[in-house]
């Protein structure tokens, strides 16, 4: 009797824990449905003709695969120089963030000196500061000093925005390495540079990864300044020159599809590139005695 009751709890346990993982992967499979859904059907659109697009309802497979939109956008709009300029702001943009956020991470996690705290916790605080609140004093600013129309100008402005973040994103990893290792290479005669080239970024590869992806996107999808603080076409990131891919008694869906599809790619094809280094840095950053 005993025995049949602890099967009967024992198959109950069993039926429930197998009710759990179905609707555990039920869910995942509903969310990853529907988060590559509207990618997928960027991709359709993108390679079928703009009539089975627009078709109700539309096909969910194409109907028929062509390629001529690629060419058409490249040749009516300078899609090249939008994205062109786009990796110029993000990859100065991802370079001024990674300098100075190595500097303030290191002064924050392995200096001390008075109201480190008090700056920290300023760093978060300007997180909090709408980009539209300071838009017209930055605009004035960079009119008065004649740096309108200018992608270096527009990269100091994302760097500014994202570098609390980068700040604290390596501080954290920096507070990671054993203070015992950097009091001991400043005792061999290194100085604080020293320090953080020889020893700090070795040791915090995927971190320096981290910042430099974070700050590349954040660059790459940046607008609001993009489209104030650069009036010319020639000068526009892709951000802002694809919002003017516009025509008269015409949508040009495949356009704006394929010109959002290589907006997309690009910068997923550079994460990929840069996920390489992050894991190897997990295995070479490691202390080795």
């Amino acid at each position: 009797m005993a025995k049949a009751h602890a099967g009967v709890w024992s198959g109950r346990i069993h039926l429930r824990s197998r009710l759990r993982r179905i609707v555990l992967y039920s869910t995942v499979l509903v969310v990853c449905l529907m988060t590559f859904f509207p990618i997928y059907w960027m991709v359709v659109s993108t390679l079928q003709p703009n009539e089975y697009t627009l078709h109700f309802p539309p096909p969910l497979f194409p109907q028929e695969i062509t390629f001529g939109q690629f060419a058409e956008l490249f040749v009516a709009h300078p899609v090249a120089i939008w994205i062109r300029n786009s990796w110029v702001i993000a990859l100065l943009t991802m370079l001024v963030c990674m300098v100075l956020s190595i500097m303030g991470a290191y002064a924050l996690s392995s200096l001390r000196w008075p109201g480190r705290n008090l700056f920290g916790l300023f760093l978060l605080v300007t997180q909090m500061l709408p980009e539209m609140l300071v838009l017209i004093p930055i605009y004035g600013i960079y009119r008065s000093l004649s740096l309108l129309n200018n992608l270096t100008s527009l990269a100091l402005v994302d760097a500014a925005f994202i570098l609390p973040i980068c700040v604290w994103i390596l501080k954290g990893v920096f507070d990671t390495v054993p203070h015992e290792i950097l009091d001991a290479a400043l005792v061999d005669g290194c100085n604080e540079l020293s320090v953080i080239w020889r020893i700090v970024l070795p040791l915090t590869v995927p971190g320096l990864v981290a910042v430099a992806v974070v700050a590349f996107f954040f660059a790459w999808n940046e607008y609001l300044y993009a489209s104030i603080l650069l009036g010319k076409a020639e000068l526009m990131p892709a951000s802002v020159g694809l919002s003017t891919l516009k025509a008269i008694g015409r949508t040009p869906i495949e356009q704006y599809m394929a010109a959002g599809l290589i907006f997309s790619i690009l910068p997923i094809l550079f994460y990929l590139l840069m996920q390489r280094y992050i894991v190897s840095g997990l295995t070479a950053g490691a202390v080795k005695g």
